[in-house]
């Protein structure tokens, strides 16, 4: 079975050698997160996140259409949030950055609250499902004709194409009720955060029934760090290095600066903390001490190269089709994971 493999390029300013503790040099910048893109693109990863965060770091789409003409082969998985720009020239935008990367784009829709609002989360999802439904007959080189509650347009798609005419793949999660109605309905790929694996099962099994009523079959992502090192004594020193220096209350308000911090999905990943073992540990091999300083994905798989392997096995046995990894500090991991791990996983970008 071939499975997706993305990295994680750290547009949030989330990027550290000890947890909690910033490093000047690790900071979200072109320069930094440059960096770990081409990295990436070299040790032959098949996409790369490009995440979005008003004020975590710089800007996904701008620095998609910098990196575009300096890499190779990866596939951009560019964050862009729901409300930020206007439907008809999001489509536009989005056509562009996929010509400059050769068809090599895909779309990661985020539905949380934007700069300077807050929106009940019924509302929210509503606009989330109309948006991804206008831009995907934008993007497809289709005329739009939508009344909605938030889009109310009639409008010809621009001269703007994609590569191939068609929309690029939407990936997407969430954990509640509206958020998985949109993805069983809207969504290409649904995107989780780590879990034990029967609640990974367990969500897999709802999505799949939903999606069923749409008479739609998705795809299935699964978003973790990695700590791999040569031997699982290595992997769970460094676990313990990174937090080595972390303090609570910079933890605490690290957790609470994103702008979906009160989410199911946040809430979610706090319960599997709050239910690991005294060393962390939610389950063999998943670490929830990332979690301590982190709003979103909480826990690492670590291990050595054959443990973490297996545990990806285990999650494509589930069904999970991309992987998308993160690990500090970023460009260290992502070299790490390509060396240990990446060449014993068939992989390629899903489609």
């Amino acid at each position: 079975m071939s499975v997706e493999v993305s990295w994680f390029s750290a547009l949030c300013d989330d990027d550290y050698r000890y947890l909690g503790v910033h490093d000047s040099e690790l900071k979200s910048s072109w320069a930094h997160c440059s960096s770990i893109t081409t990295k990436a693109d070299r040790l032959g990863y098949d996409s790369i996140l490009l995440p979005s965060g008003y004020q975590l770091g710089i800007d996904s789409v701008a620095f998609a259409g910098g990196i575009a003409p300096i890499t190779e082969q990866i596939r951009l998985l560019v964050a862009v949030r729901c409300g930020e720009l206007w439907v008809p020239q999001q489509a536009r935008q989005l056509a562009t950055l996929d010509q400059m990367l050769g068809g090599r784009l895909a779309v990661n829709i985020i539905s949380s609250d934007i700069p300077g609002e807050t929106m009940a989360s019924e509302p929210r999802y509503q606009r989330t499902r109309e948006t991804m439904m206008a831009l995907r007959q934008l993007l497809s080189g289709e005329a739009l004709a939508m009344q909605g509650e938030f889009l109310n347009l009639e409008i010809e798609p621009p001269n703007a194409r994609t590569v191939t005419g068609n929309s690029p793949l939407f990936y997407f999660g969430g954990l509640s009720e509206p958020a998985r109605d949109v993805a069983a309905e809207c969504s290409d790929v649904f995107l989780m955060w780590p879990g034990t694996l029967p609640e990974v099962e367990s969500i897999l099994t709802d999505m799949r029934h939903r999606a069923a009523t749409y008479n739609r079959a998705l795809k299935y992502g699964y978003r973790v760090h990695v700590i791999v090192r040569e031997n699982e004594n290595a992997a769970i020193d460094a676990s313990r290095e990174l937090i080595s220096k972390l303090d609570a209350a910079e933890g605490e308000r690290i957790r609470a600066q994103s702008l979906d911090s009160a989410s199911v999905g946040v809430r979610a990943q706090g319960m599997l903390r709050e239910g690991a073992d005294a060393d962390g540990f939610a389950e063999e091999n998943l670490w929830t001490g990332i979690g301590r300083a982190r709003s979103g994905c909480g826990a690492a798989i670590v291990g050595d190269p054959d443990q973490v392997l297996n545990k990806l096995k285990r999650y494509m046995d589930l069904g999970i089709e991309a992987f998308i990894l993160s690990g500090y500090p970023h460009a260290q991991e992502c070299d790490l994971f390509a060396r240990y791990v990446l060449p014993e996983l068939e992989h390629a970008v899903l489609s």
